[in-house]
């Protein structure tokens, strides 16, 4: 009785010592653990200081080329603009509408055609509107564009304004009665004023049968209320399949304003001249 109670009891302590070591490895356990996952996550921490500076090189390299791209972009779109010349065989779109070294309307062509055109009449494609669909394609002589080209130099020189050219838009019937086509006049002519250009478009009245040549009338008496003011950039030429006629007015250049006042003179003096010969035939007569 008593030996197997010694057991026992030995037995009890046996089993609270190896439950002691065992709390005891546990717990140095988790501590070991931490120490771990401490070391593994500081350098995780750290490293985002540590690669600063490539973003920040990176961000840097990113913005000096971006700079460039848009001086690049913004010289490509220069030189588009203030470029005027023969486009020869690189025609984008398959349809244009084109016009002929006159000014007429061609009406709208395949450019298979347009290209047997240039090669049969020996002429050059120039672009006019490339924002109507189908863009607007004229030919021209060689010395034409180079005519365009200085008339453009002259006008970039003598106009003191760095913007882009303003187009103002007019539309009216051709059957419009005369009080409300004088409105209309001074209208443009303020426009003229402002250094804007002005697109006019005459409609043919329903159930009115009018030539173009009438038409044609209205928009040089629209001009000659504008004298040494405004010209002609386009003349005027059927649009919308016949049923109307357009024009584009522009504003003289400081050149032409010059040359406009010296004719002016030299009318006026020679006019003049000629009123003081015809007094003087007039006193030999009478005496």
């Amino acid at each position: 009785m008593n030996s197997s109670y010694y057991v026992l009891r030995m037995a009890a302590l046996f089993l609270k010592r190896l439950t002691l070591q065992t709390v005891k490895f546990e717990n140095s356990c988790v501590r070991c653990f931490g120490k771990h996952i401490v070391q593994k996550t500081a350098p995780a921490q750290s490293f985002p200081i540590a690669s600063a500076p490539r973003l920040s090189l990176l961000i840097h390299a990113e913005a000096f080329s971006t700079v460039e791209d848009t001086r690049n972009e913004g010289k490509k779109k220069k030189k588009s603009q203030t470029a005027f010349g023969n486009v020869g065989r690189k025609i984008s779109q398959r349809i244009i509408h084109l016009f002929d070294e006159k000014g007429n309307d061609m009406g709208n062509m395949h450019r298979a055609d347009v290209i047997r055109l240039m090669d049969e009449r020996d002429l050059r494609l120039v672009q006019r509107n490339t924002s109507t669909e189908p863009a607007e394609y004229q030919l021209m002589t060689g010395m034409q564009i180079l005519q365009e080209r200085q008339r453009l130099r002259e006008m970039k020189k003598a106009s003191p304004k760095t913007g882009p050219t303003v187009t103002k838009e007019l539309t009216f019937s051709s059957n419009i009665g005369q009080h409300d086509l004088d409105t209309k006049t001074k209208q443009i002519q303020q426009w003229i004023k402002k250094e804007r250009q002005v697109r006019i478009t005459i409609k043919k009245g329903k159930h009115v049968d009018v030539s173009e040549n009438k038409m044609e009338e209205m928009f040089h008496q629209i001009l000659q209320t504008m004298p040494g003011m405004a010209t002609f950039l386009s003349r005027p030429q059927a649009v919308q399949g016949g049923k109307a006629l357009m024009c584009v007015l522009r504003p003289l250049s400081k050149n032409e304003e010059k040359a406009y006042g010296e004719t002016q003179k030299t009318q006026k003096r020679d006019t003049l001249n000629q009123d003081q010969g015809n007094d003087k035939e007039s006193n030999v007569l009478h005496q």
